[in-house]
């Protein structure tokens, strides 16, 4: 488990140190009418305890519309990944923008031209225009891991976790390693409350993911991170994922079996609420 300045997250959330905590995250808050179908019928029927928000992206206002006070954090996007399917910034950025219009489709592209006022800029009114629009932002995601992989672009976004005080998601060690320097290190040094461990799949290994994450979890506190999303045409045009962002849907509000199944492996489920309560806490 993290220590967070010298002490574990269970114990800066008042828990026994054996306590396994499991956050059941959704991603694509925003992203499609399909995607606000299916994440809040996992938030408000299911068994999902929290999800993200992506501002930027073409159904965001809708999700607004449909918030009723659930768990949701801002996913900080800086990428329209879809070569079809595009958004952009929601602040005069022009370092954020490709030949296209709007965010660029790769992480390379976004590390090769944004300006880093201009991330700091966009990131801030990403969480601003949440909480104008009524949420009441639990936490900070980075949509793809942009922000984390590069030392820059972390700093910003650690800083913008900090004064907010807000707890911000953030990859495991693998991730680490890959793009080779320490972020959960030094996030744990300046405070910033993360979870223990982070588990994400493509759409559709819910289930899978699950049963292994269960199997395997130790104490301390565990996201895994889901894509549900209603079978709809839309669905079916924008993604060739669909089939699993529907499976995803379908394990966190219909197949009672995983329900049952976290039941009797003692595991709690929350949301990311219960780790905004350390984040506000005096230091």
């Amino acid at each position: 488990m993290a220590a967070v300045r010298g002490r574990t997250l269970l114990e800066r959330l008042d828990r026994p140190s054996d306590a396994r905590l499991l956050i059941l995250s959704c991603k694509g808050l925003g992203c499609s009418h399909a995607s606000n179908l299916g994440v809040f019928s996992a938030l408000q029927t299911g068994i999902a305890t929290s999800a993200r928000i992506m501002v930027p992206a073409p159904w965001a206002r809708d999700a607004a519309a449909r918030y009723r006070g659930e768990d949701v954090g801002v996913d900080l996007t800086l990428n329209a990944e879809s070569e079809r399917y595009r958004w952009g910034p929601v602040t005069h950025s022009p370092s954020l923008l490709d030949g296209d219009g709007g965010f660029p489709r790769t992480a390379e592209d976004t590390w090769e031209h944004a300006d880093l006022d201009e991330v700091r800029r966009e990131c801030r009114a990403q969480v601003e225009r949440a909480v104008y629009w009524g949420f009441d932002v639990s936490h900070l995601s980075s949509h793809l891991n942009v922000l984390v992989a590069k030392p820059e672009l972390f700093d910003a976004y650690l800083e913008l976790a900090l004064d907010l005080r807000l707890p911000m998601s953030l990859p495991d060690s693998s991730f680490e390693r890959l793009v080779g320097f320490p972020f959960r290190r030094l996030a744990d040094e300046e405070g910033a409350i993360v979870p223990d461990t982070v588990v994400s799949g493509p759409p559709g290994a819910g289930r899978r993911l699950l049963e292994k994450v269960l199997g395997e979890m130790g104490p301390g506190v565990t996201e895994v991170q889901l894509t549900p999303a209603s079978d709809t045409p839309e669905l079916r045009a924008l993604s060739g994922n669909w089939a699993g962002c529907s499976d995803d849907l379908a394990t966190l509000t219909e197949d009672t079996s995983v329900a049952a199944m976290i039941a009797r492996s003692g595991v709690e489920l929350i949301g990311f609420r219960a780790l905004r309560q350390v984040a506000e806490s005096p230091r």
